[in-house]
């Protein structure tokens, strides 16, 4: 074609994620099949060889899984076992009385943020969607107003912290330290939160209150027995158990030598599975047997709670063989020094990169995946970045700007009884608020770490 060999590799990368990204959202293939053969494609084009293709592929879905398909599968059972024994009510309650009706709309954002550690964004918004409704029917205060803040919460912490999907996984790709991962997030998570939660909610719900369908808030409003609920004290315990032990391993790695008996026994309490398989023993006994759930009760929660994740296993595999493929190819290593030249930030490069694949697929886990997997290389390539942050500026990339490709679009449209317009006023451009601010946030931490 009379190309040099890296501009051919380039050329082959944009082609390959351009046809992944029309089969997702013009062919509507789903997405583990699109990497998949976008990941076949990219070796055949690059002039790999058949076996080299395979091992490559299968090496990257494995050795991903072999990680997050642990952590994933631990807190998502975690996560059901909150959710059915009324947790994670007991916390938004505690909160909103704390706070009073003046600063209901923090209490939401703090709820959600706190809820939101061990679930699924899905799970979360339907789990709490129930209290937007509760709220704004007893205490009269805009629809919106509360449920912005909710939706911030619950994005913050998809986006930035693990043991969430697209963090995680960008955990393992940049070969970040998943404790100061979590430690940065939740610095960078909180005040991002709060801005495009309560501050932009309390802004835009002047010009647009929301209004409630009569059918949901008849649904979603009715009186709740608090007692049978677990204390708020012992639900934060639980759920922030693995985080705690996970950033007890991140100060012992950075107060002992590598040798050292405390710390080798931290590093192995501290450990992510390790830290979500303790929360999730101890919440057999807080979210199952003192809530009166019989064994065969949370047996039955534990094994519902993992249909749901088969589909996201498989896409953050395929995710794992198709950033293999990158590097496998050589185009990794061709972005890497195409950054190096340019001298573009990679902490900028991991977001724009995210938030573009976000923006043309609609998928947050996608384009945290195929983000992680193109800038990887550029770590081995310029000296000194700090790869947690790295992870933070991919997951802040993959939240910006969604809209009409993104199923979580039509999930806030529906439930906040909104036109379009509307949804693109609040939700999109809630994301997007998230998305730039968690990026100069990133940006300031990257000064002093």
């Amino acid at each position: 074609m009379g190309l040099s060999k890296d501009a051919y590799l380039l050329l082959d990368a944009g082609v390959t994620i351009v046809g992944l990204v029309l089969l997702i959202t013009r062919f509507k293939i789903h997405p583990f099949v699109a990497l998949t053969l976008a990941a076949g494609f990219l070796g055949l084009t690059s002039g790999m060889t058949g076996e080299l293709i395979m091992k490559s592929f299968q090496d990257g879905f494995g050795g991903v899984l072999g990680f997050v398909g642990i952590v994933l599968g631990l807190g998502t059972m975690l996560g059901k076992l909150m959710a059915e024994s009324g947790g994670a009510d007991q916390i938004a309650h505690t909160l909103m009385r704390t706070f009073g009706k003046e600063k209901v709309h923090w209490a939401m954002m703090l709820a959600a943020f706190l809820v939101g550690i061990p679930l699924f964004f899905e799970i979360g918004f339907v789990l709490l969607i129930p209290l937007v409704f509760i709220i704004a029917r007893r205490s009269g205060v805009s629809l919106v107003k509360i449920g912005i803040p909710l939706l911030a919460g619950l994005s913050a912490v998809h986006g930035l912290v693990p043991p969430h999907p697209g963090p995680l996984l960008a955990v393992s790709v940049f070969g970040a330290d998943i404790g100061k991962t979590i430690f940065y997030g939740l610095i960078v998570g909180l005040p991002t939160a709060a801005i495009a939660g309560p501050m932009f909610g309390s802004f835009i719900s002047k010009r647009i209150p929301g209004h409630a369908s009569r059918e949901l808030t008849d649904q979603f409003a009715k009186a709740e027995n608090l007692a049978t609920l677990p204390s708020f004290g012992v639900t934060l315990t639980t759920i922030l158990l693995p985080v705690f032990l996970m950033l007890l391993k991140a100060f012992a790695d950075v107060t002992f030598v590598a040798d050292n008996a405390d710390r080798i026994w931290m590093d192995l309490i501290g450990h992510p599975i390790t830290a979500l398989l303790a929360a999730l023993l101890l919440s057999f006994y807080t979210f199952g047997s003192a809530c009166g759930f019989s064994r065969e009760k949370i047996i039955s929660l534990l094994n519902d709670s993992l249909i749901p994740v088969a589909g996201i296993l498989l896409i953050v595999g395929a995710g794992g063989g198709f950033k293999q493929m990158l590097v496998a190819s050589g185009v990794g290593d061709v972005i890497g020094h195409l950054a190096v030249q340019a001298q573009i930030s990679p902490i900028l490069l991991a977001w724009l990169v995210a938030a573009v694949i976000r923006i043309a697929t609609g998928s947050a886990t996608v384009a945290t995946i195929t983000g992680a997997g193109l800038v990887a290389p550029v770590v081995a390539m310029v000296p000194g970045v700090n790869r947690e942050l790295l992870v933070l500026a991919t997951g802040a990339g993959s939240v910006v700007l969604s809209h009409v490709n993104d199923a979580g679009f039509w999930l806030v449209k529906q439930y906040f009884n909104m036109t379009v317009p509307e949804t693109f006023k609040t939700w999109s451009l809630m994301e997007t608020i998230l998305s730039v601010v968690g990026l100069v946030l990133i940006l300031l931490l990257s000064l002093v770490v």
